[in-house]
């Protein structure tokens, strides 16, 4: 009998903070908000900061991503190029050869002097 008293009084003291709620003042001035919220005059043109900071949080973020990345992949150049081969002198007097800015006399003899 005394165990049921007890969870009769225990239910009932749980539910009197929402009985005593539920008795709150409704209405306009319950929280003093309203068109003139913060004094800024009830205007809807504040509402262009929300999307304006959306983009901007959205800018840093992917700024931030890259520079991450980059730190730590390296730079995008990818593979690194092949160094070009080393031109020997008898490369460069075939070349010019071949493009017929020297007689086959002159190649003949300047091979012989560059030791081949």
């Amino acid at each position: 009998m005394q165990k049921a008293l007890m969870k009769s009084v225990a239910a009932a003291s749980a539910a009197l903070p929402s009985a005593a709620w539920a008795q709150a003042p409704s209405g306009f001035g319950r929280y003093d908000w309203g068109p003139h919220m913060m004094w800024w005059g009830g205007g809807w043109y504040a509402m262009i900061f929300g999307p304006l900071f959306m983009i901007l949080f959205l800018a840093v973020l992917v700024a931030a991503a890259i520079i991450l990345v980059r730190g730590t992949a390296g730079p995008w150049s990818g593979p690194a190029p092949h160094s070009p081969a080393i031109r020997t002198p008898l490369d460069i007097l075939r070349e010019r050869f071949a493009r017929g800015e020297i007689d086959k006399e002159e190649f003949e003899e300047r091979r012989r002097v560059l030791g081949e």
